[in-house]
């Protein structure tokens, strides 16, 4: 009889929610893994350094309507009404999607940088365009949540 071990870096303890500012909620980096499937070769570490500064990066970009909210009396997120045409609990889901999104793109840039072959550089060219689809998807998020329209513009 074998038995089969699987080896790799993932925690065999959940990781704890990486507390937030009052305003918005904390964040699970094991939502975060499943949401966007990133397996265990990324180490609970890195994926805590990257949620920590993409929560920073999203919340520095949302200061000024999170203040007017504040203002308005809406405590945390989840109290800010949702207009009536859109669903409710929207500004928490384009929240954490800001947040994954940017965090994904951050895992994205740093890892390319692994082995310095032909194969895996333009492996990493991929990831260079697939880190810049997120970090738009993030910014498209906190479009939304601001009530701004999505803008992609390209030099020619």
């Amino acid at each position: 009889m074998s038995s089969f071990v699987a080896a790799g870096n993932a925690s065999a303890t959940p990781a704890e929610p990486i507390p937030n500012a009052t305003f918005y909620p904390d964040i699970d980096p094991a939502a975060f893994r499943d949401a966007h499937r990133i397996d265990g070769t990324v180490t609970p570490q890195r994926i805590a350094d990257v949620l920590l500064t993409a929560i920073a990066a999203t919340n520095r970009v949302l200061r000024e309507w999170q203040a007017r909210q504040v203002e308005a009396g809406y405590p945390v997120i989840d109290a800010v009404p949702a207009p009536d045409w859109q669903p409710a609990g929207i500004y928490p889901a384009l929240y954490q999607r800001a947040v994954f999104a940017e965090a994904h793109a951050q895992l994205l840039e740093r890892y390319r940088d692994y082995d310095a072959t032909a194969a895996t550089r333009d492996r990493g060219d991929l990831h260079e365009d697939t880190a810049g689809t997120y970090r738009r998807d993030a910014r498209w998020a906190v479009s939304q949540i601001c009530g701004r329209p999505n803008v992609t513009v390209e030099l020619i």
